[in-house]
């Protein structure tokens, strides 16, 4: 019989392995369909055709296993910390609570997501996206970079990195009882993380929603921002890149000037 710390693992990791598998399954489509669409423009035959409300529900979609592939590994301390104390407090169906924390994790990724479905729907419907899902507004690209990294250094972004960053201390602070305070802690958990991270999500649009090198790049420094032994380190890793972030926008302006 799995142990509820093993239990919680194996099930984080599958988690992030099938997001990931689906997000390169994706991709190799999306590239397909890019490459069809530019034979088509150069016969004259390009197609920007408007969404439909299943077009915004797939994007949707897209957007909600991305979150799940690259926010769940940095999830996974505070879950085994969740799933760990009902057993210390001898709580009856502890099993179900590290789930109802994650469910209310995830649901505030999940209306980020839909947040961004409803972007970039509005992006392509005024033709501000290319094919690769990148901003094609070189100045829109900048100044989301430039914004990102701007946040990076607000004492908001500090406030909730160290509450992602510290999660015994979370759980300590505000912890309930049940599956429904389980729920509740997990979705106060992940509007903190969303506080710290949704900057760097927005960073997509101005590289490509599905570009994978910038996901997984995205996905590790995510990781090592809120990985709790790390901090003191971490703390001028997230510095510098905001300072990178800030010059790339600047040497795109300056570039496309």
């Amino acid at each position: 019989m799995p142990t509820r710390r093993t239990s919680t693992i194996l099930c984080v990791a599958a988690l992030t392995i099938l997001a990931w598998a689906y997000l390169v399954h994706l991709e190799r489509q999306m590239s397909a369909a890019v490459a069809d669409e530019q034979m088509m423009a150069a016969m004259g035959m390009a197609m920007n055709t408007p969404w439909t409300g299943v077009d915004v529900l797939l994007t949707f979609g897209m957007w909600a296993v991305m979150m799940v592939g690259m926010m769940a590994p940095s999830a996974t301390p505070v879950l085994l910390l969740a799933a760990k104390a009902p057993a210390r407090q001898g709580q009856s169906g502890g099993r179900a609570l590290p789930w109802m924390f994650g469910v209310g994790y995830f649901l505030i990724w999940f209306g980020f997501s839909a947040v961004a479905a409803l972007v970039q729907w509005a992006l392509h419907q005024r033709a501000m996206l290319s094919p690769a899902m990148a901003a094609s507004s070189p100045r829109l690209a900048a100044g989301i970079l430039i914004g990102a990294g701007i946040y990076q250094f607000t004492p908001f972004k500090d406030a909730c990195l160290t509450h992602c960053r510290s999660p015994l201390d979370f759980l300590m602070g505000h912890w309930r009882s049940g599956r429904t305070g389980a729920f509740r802690m997990g979705a106060h958990h992940g509007a903190y993380c969303l506080g710290c991270c949704w900057t760097l999500m927005a960073v997509l649009f101005a590289v490509g929603v599905m570009n994978l090198a910038w996901v997984a790049a995205l996905t590790i420094f995510v990781l090592i921002e809120k990985t709790e032994r790390l901090a003191p380190a971490s703390f001028w890793v997230s510095r510098i890149a905001g300072a990178l972030l800030i010059v790339g926008g600047l040497i795109k302006i300056i570039w496309n000037a």
